[in-house]
């Protein structure tokens, strides 16, 4: 009999999701991410399988259209047997009552892991995350790290601004109460630190260290039953911890593209992704009018014209042009995927580069793929991955989703190597 999967994580958006599946698998987890609740068919091609991951959409959406994806997501994941059900949420933690709420993503897993507490891993490190006192901390594009409040990008982030760096009130205005705070220093008490806490508990992640400090702890709550667990890819690898594998045990190596060119596709507004355009002096670069595109059927034909065209010659990168007044990105990011999609329809390239969350979620999801597979490191938090479909022009496809504030100023050279 096929043991149960060890960990099981539903992704708030594709971007994140890859980076969990990178983190799974290079500490030598057997790892397939979904773009949806499989069928049993995906899970036989898949074969067996220590982590299972859904990319999701959840990020963008309101509670009433989360809660039924993300109770049928529980339900299969329960079904599974994880011991470890990760709600992987953007290491910003970037989310608001009304949109992307991790309280109401809480609300619908939790009745189908109820045993265990819920357990909040506040930080990650190597994405210059860092939670202390249970304040939120990111590094931005400069280097330098700030509070989430006072972060050059999240704290106007243009759906869900961060105006608070306590996870514990952002939380709790989503729903998520009575928050048990462990600090970086308590967690070299290790069993003292745990005794004040029951139900939700938020840890601090200041180092990698402690997130080995955090495994040891966590050990012991999912023996009782399967544990809930909130945060980013830190989550992944605090389970590398748990399972043995503290370093990477695939010791991956960088995979260039083989034949054929590269499409960019970028939709993130975001300082560090719009540096990292400016840089990339290979591509031909195409601008979209986001307005024509979602209102004027010839404009979006005539540039898929024109980036087959060019397809044929070099490197080509969509950019969305910044709007000129109120937006709505998700139907800005639905636009350009139904872009996305007839040219994939067409075109045969080397490799795919999404840029942005909202972009690469909805931008994949218009495509004919069924599933994920790790490929090859890139860089932090963006992957490169390999597309399973049905269709042969898809099935195989090298593909990197990144957000926004991921990668240096030269990602896309090193993506398009």
């Amino acid at each position: 009999m096929t043991p149960a999967p060890l960990y099981g994580w539903f992704g708030d958006d594709f971007t994140g999701a890859t980076d969990t599946l990178a983190t799974l698998a290079e500490r030598g987890f057997r790892a397939r991410l979904f773009l949806g609740v499989p069928s049993p068919e995906q899970l036989a091609a898949a074969g067996p399988l220590d982590a299972i991951g859904i990319a999701g959409a959840t990020r963008s959406m309101p509670p009433e259209e989360m809660t039924p994806i993300l109770d049928k997501a529980g339900r299969f994941f329960a079904a599974q047997g994880v011991r470890i059900m990760h709600y992987k949420c953007c290491s910003t933690f970037d989310s608001a009552p009304h949109v992307g709420s991790i309280g109401a993503a809480v609300a619908a897993l939790r009745p189908h892991f109820p045993e265990g507490p819920v357990t909040i891993i506040g930080g990650q490190p190597n994405l210059g995350r860092y939670c202390l006192f249970g304040h939120l901390f990111a590094a931005a594009g400069d280097g330098d790290v700030y509070r989430i409040d006072r972060h050059p990008t999240m704290s106007r982030h243009p759906v869900t601004p961060m105006g608070e760096s306590d996870l514990k009130r952002h939380l709790a205005l989503q729903g998520l109460t009575s928050i048990c705070s462990v600090s970086y220093r308590e967690l070299e008490e290790e069993a003292a630190a745990l005794a004040r806490c029951d139900a939700v508990t938020l840890f601090d992640v200041s180092r990698e260290s402690d997130l080995a400090a955090i495994a040891r702890l966590c050990r012991s709550r999912i023996e009782v039953g399967p544990g809930l667990f909130v945060g980013a890819s830190s989550v992944a690898r605090m389970a590398g911890v748990l399972a043995g594998h503290t370093t990477n045990s695939l010791s991956p190596r960088r995979v260039s593209r083989e034949y054929g060119h590269v499409l960019a596709l970028v939709g993130s507004l975001s300082p560090v992704t719009r540096e990292q355009v400016e840089a990339a002096h290979d591509f031909l670069r195409l601008s979209i009018d986001t307005m024509r595109l979602k209102t004027e059927p010839a404009y979006g034909q005539a540039l898929c014209e024109q980036v087959l065209q060019s397809l044929r010659q070099r490197d080509t990168m969509l950019v969305t042009a910044p709007p000129d007044g109120p937006f709505e990105p998700r139907s800005v990011a639905a636009a350009t995927g139904r872009l996305l999609r007839s040219i994939m329809e067409r075109a045969t390239i080397a490799r795919l580069l999404v840029a942005g969350g909202d972009t690469s979620t909805l931008a994949i999801e218009a495509l004919d793929i069924w599933g994920l597979a790790y490929r090859s490191p890139l860089v932090d938090g963006a992957p490169l991955c390999r597309a399973h479909s049905a269709l042969s022009q898809l099935d195989g496809l090298e593909l990197v989703l990144k957000g926004g504030q991921m990668g240096p100023s030269e990602f896309f050279r090193l993506a398009s190597a």
